[in-house]
């Protein structure tokens, strides 16, 4: 037994059972045991020879450091930084960015209008700008004179500011798609889309033109070989 300085009275250190000691509280400056668990079935903490650590739950707020393991349903609620190479089967993020719109169209049925696209220079890598065909065309009617009617439709495609397509179609329809290399640090990329229609000789046809769809994904030609 110990005796409490405070009033003298004794108090059991311990009680003995079978082959177990039994403590309430113990202050241990250093501790060696040969593995740790435990009460409760299952244990809901263990620490084996081998060190092998198990927790049915743990709250950690320092450092952790693993070289292999496997997560299950994990939540990574800030930032995270991968150093080596990532591989998935399924990823739902902004890897590849997508997005469309339709051109104007006035009440003459002619295609007019402007849209415009920016990119903007918010990653620290490489990406490309995926233009698909855009498709326009105008339309040509049969006269009962000598003259032809017809309806002429253009597309003009800036970059920047700089121009970069343009196009007019009657009854061939014209096409316009690109591929654009957008390098990180070097500036937002605009794109301004341009598409007017006119009638020539008394036309009352129309014009028309496909939705403008842009896609951006991360520039890489790993597993790609084009020759």
């Amino acid at each position: 037994a110990m005796i409490n300085p405070e009033n003298g009275n004794t108090t059991p250190l311990f009680v003995a059972q079978g082959n177990q000691l039994f403590m309430n509280d113990v202050f241990l400056k250093r501790l060696f045991a040969v593995s740790i668990t435990s009460s409760g079935n299952p244990p809901t903490f263990s620490l084996t020879p081998e060190g092998r650590l198990t927790a049915r739950n743990a709250d950690i707020s320092g450092h952790i450091s693993a070289n292999s393991g496997t997560l299950n349903n994990v939540v990574i609620a800030e930032n995270c930084t991968i150093n080596g190479t990532l591989k998935a089967e399924n990823i739902i993020g902004d890897l590849v960015k997508c997005a469309g719109v339709a051109f104007p169209v006035d009440g003459s049925y002619l295609a007019n209008g402007t849209r415009t696209l920016t990119v903007y220079d918010d990653h620290s890598f490489d990406r490309q700008i995926i233009i698909p065909p855009i498709i326009y065309v105008g339309s040509k009617q049969e006269s009962r004179t000598s003259n032809d009617i017809w309806t002429e439709c253009f597309l003009h495609v800036d970059q920047n500011g700089r121009r970069i397509y343009s196009g007019r179609s009657v009854t061939e329809p014209g096409i316009f798609s690109g591929i654009i290399d957008m390098p990180a640090g070097h500036g937002h990329i605009t794109l301004s889309f341009t598409v007017s229609s006119r009638r020539q000789n008394g036309s009352f046809g129309s014009s028309r033109i496909s939705n403008l769809q842009a896609i951006v994904v991360k520039k890489n030609s790993a597993g790609i070989s084009i020759r």
